[in-house]
């Protein structure tokens, strides 16, 4: 056990609760790595339309890439509010990263949306299967995401979110950090890489 933090340690140091974050992210990525690979093995192997280049709007998926990475940099700096126990900049940072969050799924609706009126269903092709559950998933996750950091948000107005538990919000941005991640690696396959 660590001397006065009453959290159990693992031999490596960790505290048990990081080494389970670690273990679980590592489980994200094979569950990704499926899709991802799924995506790429039939990616042009779609017999009817519409096809990516038919609905692909790169400069509106750009943009919401770019909110949420942006989101990234305020859940780094929520967490090194609440390092410093400066807990009223940790709630703006967290508000502000949860409203970039919803900002992203509102785009990826509005996208999903879009495809859907061009004619672009689960069911349609190949593409439409492997598009809207890769990225469906992903979505999925963000909006995880977005509840934790409310979550501890309203934690924080009750007081329970101290200097001493930023464990707490380093957990949550090791997640939050792992869904931007993905999303790099979705936007990249999915957006600008097209088959040959």
């Amino acid at each position: 056990m660590a001397v006065g933090t009453g959290h159990l340690e693992t031999s490596t140091g960790l505290d048990n609760r990081k080494l389970l974050m670690w273990l679980f992210l590592g489980s994200e990525c094979l569950f990704f790595g499926s899709f991802i690979a799924a995506y790429l093995l039939y990616r042009g192997r779609s017999t009817v339309g519409p096809y990516p280049e038919d609905l692909v709007d790169i400069p509106f998926t750009s943009v919401s890439a770019f909110v949420l990475l942006m989101s990234s940099v305020s859940m780094v700096l929520a967490l090194a509010a609440i390092q410093r126990g400066n807990v009223r900049n940790l709630q703006i940072w967290l508000v502000t990263t949860a409203i970039l969050g919803l900002a992203f799924i509102g785009g990826q609706a509005y996208e999903f949306t879009e495809f859907y009126h061009e004619g672009l269903r689960i069911d349609t092709n190949l593409y439409g299967t492997t598009f809207f559950v890769l990225t469906g998933f992903h979505g999925a996750h963000v909006t995880i995401g977005v509840l934790i950091l409310l979550s501890l948000f309203t934690w924080s107005l009750r007081g329970g979110i101290q200097q001493k538990d930023s464990l707490n919000v380093e957990l949550a941005g090791l997640y939050w950090h792992f869904v931007d991640i993905v999303w790099i690696v979705i936007f990249t396959l999915v957006y600008l890489v097209q088959p040959q």
